[in-house]
């Protein structure tokens, strides 16, 4: 099993920043991707961004590139994404997720079977 732990989350008006985390623990496997998600009231989850632990390689949604940067400390098993120039509709919950396809990032999240428990980011206009 293993454990996603996400935090960061708050209420912040457009063009702030913020920054989530996701901690991992239990049985995580470098050879597979970690992501982030999103999922809007009304919406279906979507993907944000992913990293793989071994190469560090990165994947975005063209919504957020330019603008959300992750990345990871294989030492502290945490995944991080920093999130700049936020928008109003970048409101949702904010979701990390562990893939279980080897060595590929994949933005279907029927690829993800590991999930925390989501962390609520709110941008005001």
């Amino acid at each position: 099993q293993v454990q996603l732990v996400e935090s960061g989350g708050g209420l912040v008006q457009a063009g702030d920043s913020l920054r989530l985390s996701c901690a991992a623990s239990g049985r995580t496997n470098s050879n597979y991707a970690m992501g982030w998600f999103r999922q809007a009231p009304g919406k279906e989850r979507e993907f944000v961004s992913g990293i793989r632990w071994s190469s560090g390689s990165t994947r975005y949604a063209d919504s957020v590139k330019d603008r959300f940067t992750i990345s990871r400390d294989n030492a502290k098993n945490t995944v991080y994404l920093q999130m700049n120039s936020l928008k109003p509709e970048d409101t949702a919950v904010y979701y990390c997720a562990q893939s279980r396809k080897i060595g590929v990032i994949t933005p279907n999240r029927y690829d993800y079977n590991y999930w925390g428990q989501g962390t609520q980011v709110t941008v005001s206009s």
